[in-house]
């Protein structure tokens, strides 16, 4: 289940009126002692929508439709960073990105949740049809592109980021059991959630043209590696799962 579709109010404080204070202390201190800054905002895919199977991927141009809680509050935080770009002369830059994977990711994401509920062969919960399409890159590549963005970007500017790797959720799920060497029959489709957009896609022309990046890890490599570390790191993802599971039942289950 999409948190923000349980508890839209603290998406909304965090990523709207979280960004707010952010912008309004760093231009408080740069009215204080002026000097060189920028203020690089990582933002979603997830605020221009869904595509269709046959649609273009998404531009910096393309509109705003965000269809969840999450992603109706990472649009409202995009376009308060773009209203004090032009109101004050803000120095900052915003990026979007596609789906991440790779070490340390929250186990309740696709890929981890998919890895450590294998692991200890439980079923794997695939929503719907399992035909979803994600664009995934992996966290190193994104982490490249935003130090790119922040030393070479153009402040006012938006930069897709992407892995121009699309594919469905469910080839995800059967490379991964590949992966492990754990059968195809622990797959258990579920009933699709609210909001489940069908289609992301990035273009990252853009990036690529102007600031010289583009991702360097392919897809099949990069689960591959990110197997490799959830095997040799199962002390880490228990315990975050062991404390997941308290925040989650005292959030939702006692509120």
């Amino acid at each position: 289940m999409d948190r923000s579709i349980v508890g839209p109010t603290a998406f909304a404080e965090t990523n709207v009126g979280g960004t707010l204070a952010l912008l309004e202390a760093c231009r408080a201190e740069l009215l204080r002692a002026p000097r060189p800054f920028r203020f690089v905002h990582v933002s979603t895919d997830e605020v221009y929508g869904s595509l269709g199977p046959t649609d273009p991927p998404f531009t910096e141009r393309s509109p705003i439709a965000p269809n969840s809680p999450y992603s109706a509050s990472k649009a409202g935080s995009d376009l308060m960073v773009r209203a004090y770009v032009e109101t004050h002369g803000f120095s900052a830059i915003i990026t979007r990105c596609s789906n991440n994977y790779g070490p340390f990711q929250f186990p309740e994401k696709l890929i981890p949740l998919m890895i450590t509920r294998a692991l200890r062969d439980e079923p794997l919960p695939v929503y719907g049809d399992g035909l979803n399409v994600r664009d995934w890159i992996h966290v190193q590549d994104h982490v490249d592109a935003l130090w790119t963005v922040l030393t070479r970007g153009t402040p006012g500017e938006v930069y897709n980021i992407g892995g121009e790797a699309e594919t469905t959720n469910i080839i995800i799920v059967r490379e991964l059991l590949r992966l492990l060497g754990k059968a195809e029959s622990l797959i258990k489709y579920v009933t699709d959630r609210p909001g489940h957009d069908r289609r992301y896609a990035m273009d990252i022309a853009k990036i690529a043209a102007t600031l010289g990046w583009t991702p360097q890890r392919d897809l099949k490599t990069g689960l591959a590696e990110t197997v490799e570390w959830y095997l040799s790191n199962r002390t880490w993802w228990e315990r975050v799962l062991s404390e997941a599971y308290r925040a989650a039942h005292a959030l939702y289950l006692n509120g």
